[in-house]
């Protein structure tokens, strides 16, 4: 259980180890349910347009107390890229926190940054983790530099 009582739902490791493992999972969008109580799967999904994944990002919505805003996520993607001088592929499962600086109401990002740990704490095996919070973040290049750490 987190800082903020928001609990993971055992549906998150599930999923989580299906992509870790079965290699059929891309990516996994994580979201705190209606009521502020648990932490569940969005979307999972074998997509490997990074594009499409960065939209479910950008477009997802948070509401409290009957007002909406941009909505902070979480999400882990199995991201996959190349080495320069053709050394090779190389694969890092990436934890990603969303919480755009702009248009997000202080509840749900306060909310998800006291439960952040918990997740990141029942999903064993992550790579890297990147906080984003401007579009800019989640852009592929951006990651791609993070996660290679200058090795390309």
């Amino acid at each position: 259980m987190s800082k903020s009582g928001v609990s993971v739902n055992p549906e998150c490791v599930t999923t989580y180890n299906d992509l870790k493992l079965g290699k059929s999972i891309k990516y996994i969008i994580y979201r705190i349910s209606d009521d502020y109580k648990e932490i569940v799967v969005e979307h999972a999904s074998s997509d490997d347009n990074w594009e499409t994944f960065q939209e479910k990002l950008l477009n997802a919505k948070a509401s409290h107390k009957g007002k909406e805003g941009k909505g902070p996520r979480y999400a882990v993607y199995d991201f996959q890229y190349e080495l320069e001088g053709g050394e090779g592929t190389r694969n890092k499962i990436v934890f990603i926190s969303w919480s755009p600086d702009e248009g997000t109401l202080v509840f749900p990002r306060m909310t998800y940054a006291t439960s952040k740990e918990a997740l990141k704490n029942a999903l064993p095996g992550l790579a890297a983790e990147i906080q984003a919070n401007r579009d800019d973040q989640i852009e592929y290049e951006s990651i791609l530099t993070d996660v290679s750490k200058g090795r390309r």
